[in-house]
This record gives C-alpha cells, structure tokens and sequence, in this order.
C-alpha cells in the first residue's frame, strides 16, 4: 500500500480509537455494566437499516442533481461517489478530500468537471440549508436548550434562520460579495485571493442552477432532507436498544444542531468536536454512563461504517496511491475553473486599479 495513505490511515486510527477510549473512560461508572446487560442487539439492525435508507436518499438526491445538469449516472455510480466521499473526508485535512473524491468518481463516469463541481457543491449547499431551516424549529420545540433565552432573541434568531438563504440569494444579485471579498482578502496573496473568486463564482454556478429547475431541485432538496433525518435515526434506534424513554423530536432536533456545527469543523470528519458535541447536548437525556457509549456507537456507525466501504471503493477504483491523485485532481480542478472564470480574476484587477 502506498506509503503516504497507509501513514494517514495510521494516523486517523490512533486518532479515532483515542478520542472514543477518553470519551468512554470520563463517562463510565458502576451503573453502565447494568445497562450493557439491558442492551438489545437487534437496535443494532434497526441503526444499519437507518444508515442505509440514508444513503440511499443521498444517492437519489445525486442522481436528481446529475438530471438537473442533463447527466446521467447509473445508481452504482452515485452509491460510489457518496461513499468515497465519506473515505477521503476522514483522510484529508479539513475533509477537503471528500469533495475531490465525489468530483474524480463522477468524471469517471462521463461528467465534466465543471458540472461535477457545481452538483457536489450545489450537494452540500443544500445539506446546510436544510439543517439551517430546521433551526428555528429545534429553538421553539426544545425548551431545554433555550429556557434561558427571552422569548424576543427567540423570535430574532428564528427570523434570521429563515431569511439566511433569502438574503443570501438576493445579496448574489449584486456585487456587493466580489466587494467584501476584495475587502478581505487585500492583505492577502494573490494566490488566496484568486482561490476565494474561484470558491464565490462555483457557488454563484450552483445558485444559478438550483433556479433552472426549480421542481427538480426541490425533489433534491426533499431527498436531502430525508437522508439527513435517516442518518441520525441511528441515534433514537440505539437508544431503543437501552429501554431508554426519550422524546423523539427533542433527541433528532438536537441531531441538527450538532451535525450543523460538524459542517464547519476543522477536525477530519468532526472527530472530538462530534463526540463532545453529543456529550454536551445528550447528557441530560441519557442516564449518567452511557453516554460516552452512546456517542462511540454513532460515530462508529454513521461516520466511521461508511468510511470503511468508501475505502474499499475509491482503493478498488483509483489504487493505493488516490491520496496523490485527488491533490494532483484538486490542482487540476483548480487551474481548469481559473480559466473559465477569467471575469471573475478582471474584477479582481479592476478592483485593485480602483484601490
């Protein structure tokens, strides 16, 4: 196996196994081996069975994504893409691989790059937008979390949730984002400038094209919902497994807001921010000492499960050496959207001039 993968795979196993035998070390006491004995192994196939309708609605959603562009991708194809996804996500910094992997396996099936990056794009896009409209929902419906919170900031954050993509949308209508990207980047290198128009007019492409058809992206967009919502079923299935009385709503709002804050983690796949994350938000839920159990038992099956299959398919498919690849693919990519956005780098210059 090449070298530079087997490193990371070292690396992001000592890790994993680290961070899941601190969570289960601070949380355990006399009262978890009680419950251990109390746990229902057939929870288990009703956590998989979420995981799997899961992907399979996040498989679908490509599949509405790759028409929207005039693609076509057989089901295998795109069960691929998700799953490599989950693979390179844990190995690269950031989980900057993960898009790379979903964009190298679709060009392998025909798609350009360029459409390739606006559906993996346009993908995650629609991912966080769910969870954000979710929020005000969670805020209102959860009195745990907010009890502390008047009832007028309630009102303000819901509204602003709500208005978030709206605003967004409109503020993609002018200039004013080429103008406050200028602002911010103008003590920085060129080579980081450039790259942040790149990133603003991938996400312009995929705005535009989420309004092209706007019926197939709702079928997308519901599809994208119902794959989150499956994924942290695994959740609630497992607390089944324990006879542990729950508020199902509670226990999946709670799921949004801790997988809304992962979106922007630093840590690959969100390990120790995911785990504590669950701590905190679950440890007035579940009885003291299973928690760390109960956290593990998620991570294992929704994060770390896929990534395992992802590693058999994008090894099977691209070699040993893929980690190389997707940088060398990454470079690619790049260059090839700095050539197609020439506008975008006029306005950086025209910008400069003006300054």
């Amino acid at each position: 196996m090449n070298k530079k993968l087997m490193v990371r795979l070292t690396v992001l196993f000592a890790f994993v196994v680290a961070i899941s035998a601190a969570v289960i070390y601070f949380t355990v006491d006399i009262r978890t081996l009680e419950y251990l004995t109390m746990f229902e192994p057939r929870c288990i196939l009703l956590a998989l069975g979420c995981l799997t309708v899961g992907l399979l609605f996040d498989a679908l959603r490509l599949i509405t994504l790759a028409q929207v562009t005039d693609e076509r991708l057989t089901f295998r194809q795109i069960v691929n893409v998700v799953l490599s996804n989950y693979f390179l996500a844990l190995v690269t910094p950031g989980a900057s691989g993960g898009a790379i992997a979903q964009v190298m396996f679709m060009r392998k099936a025909g798609v350009p790059v360029a459409k390739s990056t606006v559906v993996v794009l346009v993908r995650t896009v629609m991912s966080i937008i769910f969870l954000i409209l979710l929020v005000p929902v969670v805020l209102h419906s959860d009195k745990d979390i907010v009890n502390w919170m008047p009832a007028s900031v309630l009102t303000v954050l819901s509204v602003l949730f709500i208005s978030l993509p709206v605003i967004v949308i409109s503020l993609l209508q002018t200039r004013y984002p080429e103008k406050m990207i200028f602002f911010f980047t103008r003590k920085c290198s060129y080579t980081t400038r450039r790259n942040c128009y790149i990133w603003y007019e991938e996400f312009k492409n995929a705005v535009n094209v989420m309004g092209k058809r706007p019926w197939m992206m709702l079928r997308a967009f519901i599809e994208s919902g119902l794959s989150l919502l499956f994924i942290y079923a695994t959740v609630p299935a497992y607390f089944t497994g324990m006879n542990i009385d729950f508020d199902l709503v509670q226990v999946m709002g709670r799921m949004v807001l801790l997988n809304l804050v992962l979106y922007f983690s630093p840590t690959p796949g969100g390990s120790g921010v995911a785990e504590g994350g669950f701590l905190v938000l679950f440890s007035n839920i579940l009885p003291n000492g299973v928690e760390g159990i109960m956290a593990v038992l998620w991570r294992f099956t929704a994060e770390y499960l896929p990534f395992l299959l992802g590693a058999v398919v994008t090894i099977r498919a691209f070699g040993s050496d893929v980690l190389n690849m997707a940088s060398l693919k990454s470079k690619t990519t790049a260059g090839k959207q700095h050539a197609m956005n020439k506008e975008t780098n006029g306005a950086v210059s025209a910008d400069e001039d003006k300054a």
